[in-house]
């Protein structure tokens, strides 16, 4: 111990070390003090968590990494979709191409993350990425077309509205065949790819967004809350209120409230 060093000048230093094996190495690693040893073992968990995060992220690329290390110039484009599940609203797609060295540590399926990190992330992609775009199906188009085909006109729509044209498209889980590019659908994409994972943050937030607005123009139904989704304040808005114009009336139970008039 260097005499006179105090636990928050070694915590401090802590936090300038960036991996396990400096931390084994600084000066003060054989203090005995209780705080300091405590301050080893914190940035010790630190460190192997950021680890983690890192191991992930770059699995999250093996997709990209494949394409490009074939295609260099290739320009990878993640598309992922939300919404849909609910009972009223669009169903919104994201259509994401990142740039090169890009660099989004703790990026996830935005279902897992939380909403301060949604918007967190939104607004990182938004400025640093290639290229971003959104695309939305109506729920009139929903009920006509069914959910599954709305999907892909929303995804449709999003790629049309980006920058720059793909020379390869990830998708979560959909096949688009009017897509003349090589295109691969990833079964829970937004977890395995950092693109779709991507596409899936401003997709959520761009809906969850709309929905906060809708829920102004049409109060009752918890609309900010459930997003749209059958929740129990969702239903009985329902039932006092009857049903709204961004309602799906092929959904259970909107189509029975509509069939009785």
């Amino acid at each position: 111990m260097r005499k006179g060093k105090t636990i928050q000048t070694i915590k401090a230093e802590l936090q300038q070390v960036i991996s396990i094996e400096d931390l084994v190495r600084h000066p003060d690693f054989q203090d005995e003090r209780k705080g300091v040893q405590q301050a080893f073992l914190q940035r010790q968990r630190q460190l192997e968590k950021i680890a983690l995060q890192q191991q992930k992220y770059r699995d999250m690329c093996q997709f990209e990494t494949e394409i490009l290390n074939a295609h260099p110039e290739a320009l990878v484009c993640g598309v992922d979709e939300v919404g849909r599940g609910p009972l009223a609203g669009p169903v919104v797609a994201s259509a994401v191409i990142l740039q090169p060295g890009h660099d989004f540590v703790g990026i996830n399926d935005s279902k897992q993350l939380s909403a301060t990190q949604r918007t967190l992330l939104n607004t990182l992609l938004k400025n640093q990425v290639c290229a971003w775009a959104v695309g939305i199906a109506t729920p009139e188009e929903i009920d006509e077309h069914n959910i599954y085909a709305a999907t892909q006109i929303a995804m449709y729509r999003a790629i049309e509205n980006l920058s720059v044209t793909p020379t390869h498209y990830l998708i979560d889980a959909m096949k688009l065949d009017q897509l003349t590019a090589p295109q691969q659908a990833i079964i829970k994409g937004d977890a395995k790819s950092v693109s779709i994972a991507a596409a899936s943050i401003i997709a959520k937030v761009y809906r969850d967004d709309l929905m906060a607005e809708y829920a102004q123009r049409y109060p009752g139904y918890d609309f900010a809350q459930n997003v749209g989704y059958g929740t129990q304040r969702h239903l009985d808005g329902l039932k006092r209120y009857g049903v709204t114009p961004i309602h799906r009336k092929s959904f259970e139970p909107i189509k029975s409230i509509v069939s009785k008039f």
